[in-house]
């Protein structure tokens, strides 16, 4: 391969950086330091693989002098750029992000929710003979799942949830221009929930979407529908959500992510009935690292020959 020999940053660890040390374009791979800050990027580093949770959340509110003097792209290991000062989309550098890359992983969970909630997985186990009763199982067939966005992960819990005898609905920000296999679409989140028997929380943090699910929502909510979160903590009003499980207007709730995270000690979320939450581990998988590694690789095939990147990050929407 000619183009490019780039100088890489790798904030990503010793996996993604020997499969990127490896690369065609013979690059010179930087492992980051330890103690020091994410924008800290030494001189003539033109690339930064970076990922949020490592610092980031103290970032000063403006760019530190000489940021991004020498800087052309940088590679986020997360879909979603809520974790990152709103400076890193300034315009320059390019920024993607790893749109789909956990798709697969969030989907699982998703239907994982889905059946353990309709099932009453825990409910059912017994612990003695004293337990033992005959119980009638819900079931997903014949159930609507909403899906409030429809990009890889949307599509990723649509096939699961098709497969399972679901109906499917979802809105969508860009709209509807042509129709989509299995998915009935909807224009708007309030006709969306009124439809659900499971709404999963699939959209980008933005300020647009910023406690989206509040009090007004949820008083349209289908009765005893499940709400689904694996997308970000601050797209849902919690006290609301609260108050609408204590009303027995929501049967129930799985959240994957919560804001802040993790909640506060004494936080009622933590031992209600009603409510499971995982410490944001949805994305998680085995092969998360190979996949990521994937990814950056085809992104930097595309730069050392100069051809445009995969996944790159929209600056006015921030996704």
């Amino acid at each position: 391969m000619t183009g490019r020999s780039p100088v890489i940053l790798n904030q990503l660890g010793p996996a993604v950086g020997e499969r990127v040390a490896a690369h065609p374009s013979r690059p010179t791979v930087l492992a980051h330091e330890a103690g020091r800050a994410p924008w800290e990027v030494p001189a003539g580093v033109e690339v930064l693989l970076t990922r949020p949770l490592i610092g980031w959340e103290a970032a000063p509110a403006a760019p530190p002098s000489g940021w991004g003097k020498d800087l052309r792209w940088i590679q986020s290991a997360s879909t979603g750029m809520d974790f990152y000062p709103p400076w890193l989309l300034d315009g320059a550098p390019l920024v993607t992000c790893a749109r789909g890359v956990s798709a697969v992983a969030i989907a699982d969970y998703v239907m994982t929710a889905a059946l353990t909630f309709e099932k009453r997985w825990d409910a059912i186990r017994l612990q003695g003979p004293e337990d033992w009763r005959r119980e009638t199982l819900g079931s997903l067939s014949g159930k609507r799942l909403g899906l409030a966005g429809f990009g890889a992960i949307g599509r990723a819990v649509a096939e699961r949830a098709l497969a399972f005898g679901m109906a499917v609905g979802a809105v969508r920000r860009s709209g509807w221009t042509e129709p989509e296999a299995g998915i009935e679409p909807f224009d708007r989140l309030e006709s969306l929930v009124a439809a659900s028997d499971h709404l999963v929380l699939a959209l980008p943090l933005t300020a647009a979407t910023r406690g989206l699910v509040g009090a007004g929502l949820l008083a349209r909510a289908k009765p005893g529908l499940h709400l689904v979160n694996v997308a970000r903590g601050a797209l849902v009003d919690q006290d609301a959500l609260l108050a609408a499980i204590e009303a027995g207007r929501i049967a129930g709730a799985t959240l994957d992510v919560t804001d802040p995270e993790p909640l506060p000690a004494g936080h009622p979320f933590y031992r209600h009935p009603a409510i499971r939450l995982t410490p944001h581990v949805s994305w998680s998988a085995p092969d998360f690292d190979r996949r990521l590694a994937d990814r950056i690789l085809a992104n930097l095939d595309a730069y050392a020959l100069g051809d445009p990147l995969r996944d790159v990050v929209d600056t006015q929407t921030g996704y």
